[in-house]
Protein backbone atom coordinates (compact mmCIF):
# COMPACT_ATOMS: atom_id res chain seq x y z
CA UNK A 1 0.00 0.00 0.00
CA UNK A 2 1.34 3.62 -0.60
CA UNK A 3 1.80 5.88 1.90
CA UNK A 4 0.20 9.65 1.05
CA UNK A 5 2.26 12.52 2.88
CA UNK A 6 -0.32 16.12 1.92
CA UNK A 7 1.10 19.08 2.24
CA UNK A 8 -1.40 21.85 3.75
CA UNK A 9 -1.11 25.40 4.39
CA UNK A 10 -2.62 28.89 3.73
CA UNK A 11 -2.13 30.25 0.33
CA UNK A 12 1.60 32.16 -0.50
CA UNK A 13 3.82 29.82 2.29
CA UNK A 14 5.85 28.08 -0.64
CA UNK A 15 3.85 24.76 -1.11
CA UNK A 16 4.89 24.58 -4.53
CA UNK A 17 8.40 25.38 -4.14
CA UNK A 18 8.33 22.89 -1.28
CA UNK A 19 6.63 20.00 -3.20
CA UNK A 20 8.90 20.81 -6.33
CA UNK A 21 12.04 20.28 -4.60
CA UNK A 22 10.71 16.61 -2.98
CA UNK A 23 9.67 15.88 -6.41
CA UNK A 24 12.78 16.84 -8.04
CA UNK A 25 10.44 18.15 -11.10
CA UNK A 26 8.94 21.80 -11.54
CA UNK A 27 6.10 20.62 -11.81
CA UNK A 28 3.95 23.55 -10.45
CA UNK A 29 3.38 27.44 -11.84
CA UNK A 30 5.27 28.74 -8.52
CA UNK A 31 3.78 32.67 -8.59
CA UNK A 32 3.62 35.42 -5.89
CA UNK A 33 -0.18 35.83 -6.24
CA UNK A 34 -1.94 34.03 -3.93
CA UNK A 35 -3.71 30.72 -5.12
CA UNK A 36 -1.99 30.35 -8.24
CA UNK A 37 -0.87 26.86 -8.22
CA UNK A 38 -3.00 26.04 -11.53
CA UNK A 39 -1.02 22.95 -12.40
CA UNK A 40 -1.33 19.48 -10.99
CA UNK A 41 -0.34 18.90 -7.64
CA UNK A 42 0.75 15.26 -7.04
CA UNK A 43 4.16 12.79 -7.56
CA UNK A 44 6.28 10.68 -5.93
CA UNK A 45 8.93 11.41 -3.68
CA UNK A 46 12.09 9.01 -2.55
CA UNK A 47 14.19 9.24 0.32
CA UNK A 48 16.54 6.73 2.13
CA UNK A 49 15.61 4.03 0.15
CA UNK A 50 11.59 4.94 1.14
CA UNK A 51 8.94 5.90 -1.17
CA UNK A 52 5.81 7.73 -0.76
CA UNK A 53 2.85 9.94 -2.54
CA UNK A 54 3.61 13.80 -2.18
CA UNK A 55 0.38 15.70 -2.82
CA UNK A 56 0.27 19.66 -2.61
CA UNK A 57 -3.02 20.67 -1.46
CA UNK A 58 -2.54 24.52 -2.94
CA UNK A 59 -3.37 23.02 -6.12
CA UNK A 60 -7.10 22.10 -5.79
CA UNK A 61 -8.30 25.74 -4.19
CA UNK A 62 -10.43 27.77 -6.25
CA UNK A 63 -9.99 31.51 -5.88
CA UNK A 64 -12.37 33.73 -5.16
CA UNK A 65 -12.51 35.43 -2.07
CA UNK A 66 -15.33 34.20 -0.56
CA UNK A 67 -14.98 30.31 -0.58
CA UNK A 68 -11.34 30.72 -0.71
CA UNK A 69 -11.09 30.12 2.96
CA UNK A 70 -13.83 28.05 3.25
CA UNK A 71 -11.80 25.43 0.55
CA UNK A 72 -8.86 25.49 2.39
CA UNK A 73 -10.79 24.29 5.59
CA UNK A 74 -12.79 21.76 3.46
CA UNK A 75 -8.64 20.35 1.94
CA UNK A 76 -7.41 20.13 5.87
CA UNK A 77 -10.02 18.34 6.49
CA UNK A 78 -9.70 15.79 3.54
CA UNK A 79 -6.09 15.73 4.17
CA UNK A 80 -6.20 14.76 7.59
CA UNK A 81 -9.28 12.00 6.45
CA UNK A 82 -7.35 10.64 3.52
CA UNK A 83 -3.33 11.18 4.02
CA UNK A 84 -1.15 9.34 5.97
CA UNK A 85 0.66 12.49 7.32
CA UNK A 86 0.60 16.11 6.94
CA UNK A 87 2.71 18.85 6.46
CA UNK A 88 1.71 22.05 7.85
CA UNK A 89 3.62 24.76 6.39
CA UNK A 90 4.02 28.34 7.43
CA UNK A 91 5.87 31.40 6.94
CA UNK A 92 8.48 32.98 9.15
CA UNK A 93 8.48 36.58 7.41
CA UNK A 94 4.55 36.54 8.24
CA UNK A 95 4.60 35.32 11.75
CA UNK A 96 1.63 32.85 12.84
CA UNK A 97 -1.87 34.46 10.63
CA UNK A 98 -5.14 34.10 11.87
CA UNK A 99 -5.54 31.39 9.01
CA UNK A 100 -2.42 29.36 11.01
CA UNK A 101 -4.08 29.64 14.15
CA UNK A 102 -7.25 28.03 12.72
CA UNK A 103 -5.56 25.35 10.65
CA UNK A 104 -3.27 24.31 13.71
CA UNK A 105 -6.50 24.15 16.01
CA UNK A 106 -7.69 21.32 13.06
CA UNK A 107 -4.90 19.40 12.76
CA UNK A 108 -3.84 19.55 16.53
CA UNK A 109 -7.01 17.18 16.61
CA UNK A 110 -5.46 14.54 14.40
CA UNK A 111 -4.02 11.30 15.55
CA UNK A 112 -1.88 11.47 12.34
CA UNK A 113 2.19 12.77 12.21
CA UNK A 114 1.72 16.31 11.65
CA UNK A 115 4.93 17.63 10.66
CA UNK A 116 5.13 21.79 11.33
CA UNK A 117 7.35 23.70 9.27
CA UNK A 118 8.21 27.04 8.91
CA UNK A 119 9.50 27.78 5.86
CA UNK A 120 11.65 31.18 4.41
CA UNK A 121 14.24 30.60 7.44
CA UNK A 122 17.50 31.43 5.56
CA UNK A 123 19.53 33.83 7.96
CA UNK A 124 20.16 33.94 12.05
CA UNK A 125 17.30 36.56 12.81
CA UNK A 126 15.13 34.42 10.92
CA UNK A 127 15.72 31.22 13.38
CA UNK A 128 15.27 33.51 16.34
CA UNK A 129 12.00 34.44 14.94
CA UNK A 130 10.62 30.76 14.10
CA UNK A 131 10.59 29.93 17.51
CA UNK A 132 7.42 31.91 17.76
CA UNK A 133 5.60 29.07 15.92
CA UNK A 134 6.27 26.39 18.86
CA UNK A 135 3.24 28.48 20.22
CA UNK A 136 1.12 26.29 17.61
CA UNK A 137 1.30 23.75 19.91
CA UNK A 138 3.25 20.78 17.63
CA UNK A 139 5.64 18.73 18.80
CA UNK A 140 8.05 18.54 15.61
CA UNK A 141 8.83 21.52 13.93
CA UNK A 142 11.10 21.99 10.86
CA UNK A 143 12.84 25.15 9.88
CA UNK A 144 14.15 24.95 6.33
CA UNK A 145 14.12 27.26 2.94
CA UNK A 146 12.38 25.59 0.20
CA UNK A 147 14.37 27.58 -2.33
CA UNK A 148 17.42 26.37 -1.16
CA UNK A 149 16.61 23.37 0.11
CA UNK A 150 18.30 23.59 3.69
CA UNK A 151 16.67 21.87 6.08
CA UNK A 152 14.60 19.82 3.97
CA UNK A 153 16.71 17.07 4.48
CA UNK A 154 15.79 16.56 8.45
CA UNK A 155 12.38 16.73 7.42
CA UNK A 156 12.38 13.56 5.19
CA UNK A 157 14.24 12.14 7.85
CA UNK A 158 11.57 11.99 10.08
CA UNK A 159 8.90 11.68 7.62
CA UNK A 160 10.10 7.99 6.72
CA UNK A 161 10.96 7.04 9.88
CA UNK A 162 7.39 6.99 10.16
CA UNK A 163 6.35 5.09 7.24
CA UNK A 164 6.17 1.71 7.99
CA UNK A 165 7.94 -1.21 6.17
CA UNK A 166 6.12 -2.68 3.64
CA UNK A 167 4.65 -5.68 4.93
CA UNK A 168 4.54 -8.74 2.72
CA UNK A 169 1.50 -8.74 1.80
CA UNK A 170 -0.88 -12.02 1.17
CA UNK A 171 0.24 -12.50 -1.85
CA UNK A 172 -3.40 -13.38 -3.86
CA UNK A 173 -1.81 -14.81 -7.05
CA UNK A 174 -5.19 -13.01 -8.72
CA UNK A 175 -4.31 -9.78 -10.98
CA UNK A 176 -5.89 -6.82 -9.12
CA UNK A 177 -7.04 -4.15 -11.63
CA UNK A 178 -7.92 -0.79 -10.69
CA UNK A 179 -10.47 1.49 -12.28
CA UNK A 180 -9.28 4.82 -12.09
CA UNK A 181 -10.72 8.54 -14.15
CA UNK A 182 -12.27 11.57 -13.19
CA UNK A 183 -15.44 11.94 -11.32
CA UNK A 184 -18.43 11.27 -13.80
CA UNK A 185 -16.98 9.19 -16.14
CA UNK A 186 -19.16 6.32 -15.52
CA UNK A 187 -16.49 4.04 -13.28
CA UNK A 188 -19.35 2.26 -11.05
CA UNK A 189 -21.44 2.00 -14.28
CA UNK A 190 -18.64 0.41 -15.38
CA UNK A 191 -18.30 -2.05 -12.36
CA UNK A 192 -21.86 -2.98 -12.66
CA UNK A 193 -22.15 -3.74 -16.34
CA UNK A 194 -18.90 -6.64 -15.37
CA UNK A 195 -20.16 -7.41 -12.26
CA UNK A 196 -23.76 -7.11 -12.13
CA UNK A 197 -25.03 -8.80 -9.28
CA UNK A 198 -22.77 -11.22 -8.88
CA UNK A 199 -20.63 -9.05 -6.35
CA UNK A 200 -18.65 -10.74 -3.91
CA UNK A 201 -16.62 -7.92 -1.76
CA UNK A 202 -13.35 -8.95 -1.18
CA UNK A 203 -12.34 -6.56 1.64
CA UNK A 204 -14.80 -3.88 2.73
CA UNK A 205 -13.35 -3.31 5.47
CA UNK A 206 -15.20 -0.43 7.90
CA UNK A 207 -13.55 2.35 9.44
CA UNK A 208 -10.86 4.40 8.15
CA UNK A 209 -9.56 2.79 5.39
CA UNK A 210 -12.59 3.48 3.02
CA UNK A 211 -10.22 3.68 0.45
CA UNK A 212 -11.37 1.21 -1.91
CA UNK A 213 -13.63 -1.72 -2.41
CA UNK A 214 -12.20 -5.29 -3.44
CA UNK A 215 -14.44 -7.20 -5.92
CA UNK A 216 -13.91 -10.26 -6.99
CA UNK A 217 -14.91 -11.52 -10.35
CA UNK A 218 -15.34 -14.91 -11.03
CA UNK A 219 -17.05 -15.33 -14.54
CA UNK A 220 -16.26 -16.67 -17.49
CA UNK A 221 -13.95 -19.05 -16.59
CA UNK A 222 -11.52 -15.55 -15.68
CA UNK A 223 -10.71 -14.82 -12.38
CA UNK A 224 -9.57 -11.24 -10.80
CA UNK A 225 -10.01 -8.28 -8.34
CA UNK A 226 -11.49 -5.80 -9.36
CA UNK A 227 -10.49 -1.93 -7.01
CA UNK A 228 -12.96 0.64 -7.48
CA UNK A 229 -12.46 3.77 -5.87
CA UNK A 230 -15.92 5.33 -6.85
CA UNK A 231 -19.18 5.18 -4.61
CA UNK A 232 -17.40 4.97 -1.52
CA UNK A 233 -18.46 8.57 -0.21
CA UNK A 234 -20.86 8.51 2.49
CA UNK A 235 -23.85 10.67 1.31
CA UNK A 236 -23.29 13.49 3.68
CA UNK A 237 -19.47 14.41 2.31
CA UNK A 238 -20.77 14.98 -1.13
CA UNK A 239 -19.90 18.93 -0.89
CA UNK A 240 -16.26 18.32 0.15
CA UNK A 241 -13.61 18.92 -2.45
CA UNK A 242 -14.44 16.59 -5.03
CA UNK A 243 -11.36 16.66 -7.22
CA UNK A 244 -8.82 16.60 -4.25
CA UNK A 245 -10.34 13.85 -3.05
CA UNK A 246 -10.35 11.81 -6.05
CA UNK A 247 -6.95 12.61 -6.80
CA UNK A 248 -6.32 11.00 -3.17
CA UNK A 249 -8.59 7.87 -3.94
CA UNK A 250 -6.77 7.63 -7.34
CA UNK A 251 -3.44 7.48 -6.38
CA UNK A 252 -3.81 5.20 -3.58
CA UNK A 253 -5.52 2.64 -6.32
CA UNK A 254 -2.91 2.87 -8.21
CA UNK A 255 -0.44 1.58 -5.70
CA UNK A 256 -2.57 -1.53 -4.84
CA UNK A 257 -3.62 -2.63 -8.54
CA UNK A 258 -1.26 -4.28 -11.08
CA UNK A 259 -2.71 -2.76 -14.27
CA UNK A 260 -4.36 0.64 -14.06
CA UNK A 261 -8.15 0.80 -16.64
CA UNK A 262 -8.28 4.39 -17.04
CA UNK A 263 -11.48 5.64 -18.10
CA UNK A 264 -12.25 8.42 -19.96
CA UNK A 265 -15.08 10.61 -20.96
CA UNK A 266 -15.14 10.27 -25.25
CA UNK A 267 -17.06 13.75 -25.17
CA UNK A 268 -14.37 15.21 -22.83
CA UNK A 269 -11.15 13.45 -24.01
CA UNK A 270 -8.26 13.14 -21.63
CA UNK A 271 -7.65 16.03 -18.93
CA UNK A 272 -4.62 17.51 -17.56
CA UNK A 273 -5.38 15.63 -14.14
CA UNK A 274 -5.76 12.29 -16.31
CA UNK A 275 -2.60 12.84 -17.58
CA UNK A 276 -1.53 13.49 -14.58
CA UNK A 277 -2.72 9.99 -13.14
CA UNK A 278 -1.51 8.32 -16.06
CA UNK A 279 1.97 9.58 -15.38
CA UNK A 280 1.98 8.46 -11.86
CA UNK A 281 0.97 4.77 -12.61
CA UNK A 282 3.90 4.33 -15.86
CA UNK A 283 6.34 6.23 -12.90
CA UNK A 284 5.04 3.53 -10.57
CA UNK A 285 5.38 0.76 -13.50
CA UNK A 286 1.82 -0.36 -13.21
CA UNK A 287 0.22 -1.82 -16.41
CA UNK A 288 -2.27 0.62 -18.14
CA UNK A 289 -5.10 -0.09 -20.48
CA UNK A 290 -6.93 3.10 -22.01
CA UNK A 291 -10.93 2.78 -22.23
CA UNK A 292 -12.75 5.54 -23.97
CA UNK A 293 -16.59 5.81 -22.39
CA UNK A 294 -19.74 6.91 -23.50
CA UNK A 295 -18.91 5.91 -27.29
CA UNK A 296 -22.46 5.63 -28.20
CA UNK A 297 -22.63 9.64 -27.75
CA UNK A 298 -20.11 10.46 -29.83
CA UNK A 299 -20.63 11.58 -33.54
CA UNK A 300 -19.14 9.32 -35.73
CA UNK A 301 -17.63 10.15 -38.93
CA UNK A 302 -15.76 7.01 -41.30
CA UNK A 303 -12.67 7.32 -39.13
CA UNK A 304 -13.02 8.88 -35.56
CA UNK A 305 -11.64 5.88 -33.57
CA UNK A 306 -8.28 6.09 -35.22
CA UNK A 307 -8.13 10.48 -35.46
CA UNK A 308 -9.29 9.68 -31.84
CA UNK A 309 -6.82 7.31 -31.03
CA UNK A 310 -3.62 8.97 -32.46
CA UNK A 311 -4.78 12.67 -30.86
CA UNK A 312 -5.06 10.70 -27.80
CA UNK A 313 -1.69 9.04 -28.36
CA UNK A 314 0.07 12.47 -28.93
CA UNK A 315 -1.09 13.47 -25.66
CA UNK A 316 0.25 10.25 -24.09
CA UNK A 317 3.86 10.89 -25.86
CA UNK A 318 6.62 9.18 -24.97
CA UNK A 319 4.88 6.25 -23.61
CA UNK A 320 2.37 5.25 -26.68
CA UNK A 321 2.90 1.86 -26.60
CA UNK A 322 -0.95 1.83 -24.70
CA UNK A 323 -4.13 -0.65 -25.67
CA UNK A 324 -6.65 2.06 -26.10
CA UNK A 325 -10.25 0.70 -26.74
CA UNK A 326 -13.53 2.47 -27.36
CA UNK A 327 -16.53 1.31 -24.76
CA UNK A 328 -19.65 2.39 -23.79
CA UNK A 329 -20.02 0.98 -19.72
CA UNK A 330 -24.13 1.49 -20.24
CA UNK A 331 -24.74 -0.12 -23.68
CA UNK A 332 -21.74 -3.04 -22.26
CA UNK A 333 -20.07 -2.67 -26.01
CA UNK A 334 -16.56 -3.96 -25.30
CA UNK A 335 -16.81 -3.96 -21.69
CA UNK A 336 -15.62 -7.69 -21.79
CA UNK A 337 -12.88 -7.27 -24.66
CA UNK A 338 -11.50 -4.37 -21.93
CA UNK A 339 -11.15 -7.19 -19.41
CA UNK A 340 -9.21 -9.59 -22.29
CA UNK A 341 -7.36 -6.56 -22.62
CA UNK A 342 -6.29 -6.10 -19.28
CA UNK A 343 -5.71 -9.59 -18.40
CA UNK A 344 -2.71 -9.67 -21.57
CA UNK A 345 -1.02 -6.58 -20.37
CA UNK A 346 -0.90 -8.16 -16.92
CA UNK A 347 0.95 -11.58 -18.91
CA UNK A 348 2.98 -8.80 -20.18
CA UNK A 349 4.34 -6.93 -17.06
CA UNK A 350 5.35 -10.62 -15.72
CA UNK A 351 7.50 -11.39 -19.04
CA UNK A 352 10.67 -13.01 -18.48
CA UNK A 353 12.70 -12.67 -21.71
CA UNK A 354 15.88 -15.43 -22.20
CA UNK A 355 19.07 -13.44 -22.31
CA UNK A 356 19.79 -14.90 -25.70
CA UNK A 357 17.05 -13.95 -27.51
CA UNK A 358 17.42 -10.19 -25.61
CA UNK A 359 20.78 -10.03 -27.20
CA UNK A 360 19.92 -11.36 -30.53
CA UNK A 361 17.69 -8.45 -30.69
CA UNK A 362 19.63 -6.02 -29.27
CA UNK A 363 22.64 -6.85 -31.74
CA UNK A 364 20.57 -6.70 -34.80
CA UNK A 365 19.07 -3.16 -33.51
CA UNK A 366 22.62 -1.92 -32.55
CA UNK A 367 23.57 -3.13 -36.69
CA UNK A 368 20.34 -1.22 -38.08
CA UNK A 369 21.17 1.93 -36.29
CA UNK A 370 24.89 2.25 -34.80
CA UNK A 371 25.28 4.53 -30.97
CA UNK A 372 26.72 7.26 -31.16
CA UNK A 373 30.50 7.85 -31.13
CA UNK A 374 31.59 8.95 -27.76
CA UNK A 375 34.89 11.11 -27.70
CA UNK A 376 35.94 9.42 -30.91
CA UNK A 377 35.54 5.90 -29.71
CA UNK A 378 32.32 3.77 -30.76
CA UNK A 379 29.82 3.04 -28.06
CA UNK A 380 29.86 -0.59 -27.52
CA UNK A 381 27.20 -2.52 -26.04
CA UNK A 382 28.32 -5.74 -24.62
CA UNK A 383 25.60 -7.60 -23.77
CA UNK A 384 21.91 -7.22 -21.85
CA UNK A 385 20.11 -9.11 -19.43
CA UNK A 386 16.58 -8.99 -17.75
CA UNK A 387 16.70 -7.87 -14.20
CA UNK A 388 14.16 -9.71 -11.58
CA UNK A 389 11.97 -6.63 -11.26
CA UNK A 390 8.11 -6.16 -10.68
CA UNK A 391 8.22 -4.47 -14.18
CA UNK A 392 10.20 -5.45 -17.05
CA UNK A 393 13.68 -4.05 -16.32
CA UNK A 394 16.48 -4.21 -18.15
CA UNK A 395 20.51 -3.72 -18.19
CA UNK A 396 22.50 -2.83 -20.66
CA UNK A 397 26.36 -3.53 -20.43
CA UNK A 398 28.78 -1.25 -22.29
CA UNK A 399 32.08 0.92 -22.59
CA UNK A 400 30.21 4.39 -21.62
CA UNK A 401 27.17 3.82 -19.97
CA UNK A 402 27.00 7.91 -19.46
CA UNK A 403 27.08 8.15 -22.75
CA UNK A 404 23.51 6.64 -23.97
CA UNK A 405 21.62 9.64 -24.27
CA UNK A 406 17.73 9.49 -24.38
CA UNK A 407 17.33 8.84 -28.22
CA UNK A 408 19.19 5.45 -28.14
CA UNK A 409 17.51 4.65 -25.23
CA UNK A 410 14.22 5.12 -26.59
CA UNK A 411 15.34 3.63 -29.94
CA UNK A 412 16.28 0.69 -27.74
CA UNK A 413 13.25 0.58 -25.85
CA UNK A 414 11.15 0.92 -29.07
CA UNK A 415 13.35 -2.30 -30.05
CA UNK A 416 12.29 -4.09 -27.21
CA UNK A 417 8.80 -3.38 -27.71
CA UNK A 418 8.81 -3.98 -31.52
CA UNK A 419 9.71 -7.62 -30.68
CA UNK A 420 8.20 -8.85 -27.48
CA UNK A 421 4.87 -8.29 -25.98
CA UNK A 422 5.18 -5.47 -23.78
CA UNK A 423 2.02 -3.39 -24.95
CA UNK A 424 0.76 -1.22 -21.90
CA UNK A 425 3.58 -2.24 -19.79
CA UNK A 426 6.34 0.88 -18.76
CA UNK A 427 10.02 -0.94 -19.35
CA UNK A 428 13.00 0.08 -17.04
CA UNK A 429 16.57 0.17 -18.97
CA UNK A 430 19.68 0.37 -17.33
CA UNK A 431 22.63 1.17 -18.49
CA UNK A 432 26.12 -0.35 -16.59
CA UNK A 433 29.64 -0.02 -17.00
CA UNK A 434 30.87 -3.89 -18.33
Amino acid sequence: MGYTVAITGRPNVGKSTFFNRMIGERKAIVDNISGVTRDRQYGTADWAGKTFDLIDTGGFVSNSEDIFEKEIRKQVHTAIEEANAIVFMTDVTTGITSLDDEMADMLRRTKKPVYLVVNKVDNYQRQLDAAEFYGLGFEKLFQLSSISGSGTGELLDEIVKDIPEEEKKEETALPKFAIIGQPNVGKSSLLNALIGTERTIVSNVAGTTRDSVHTLYNLYGKEFILIDTAGIRKKTKVDEDLEFYSVIRAIKAVDEADVCLLLLDAEKGITAQDLNIFATAVKKGKGIVVLVNKWDTVKKETNTPRDYEKQLKQKLAPFTDVPILFISALEKTRIFQAIETALEVYENRKIKIPTSKLNDVIQKSMESYHPPMVRGHALKIKYATQIPHVVPSFAFFCNFPEAVKKPYRNYLENQLRANFKLTGVPIRLFFRKK
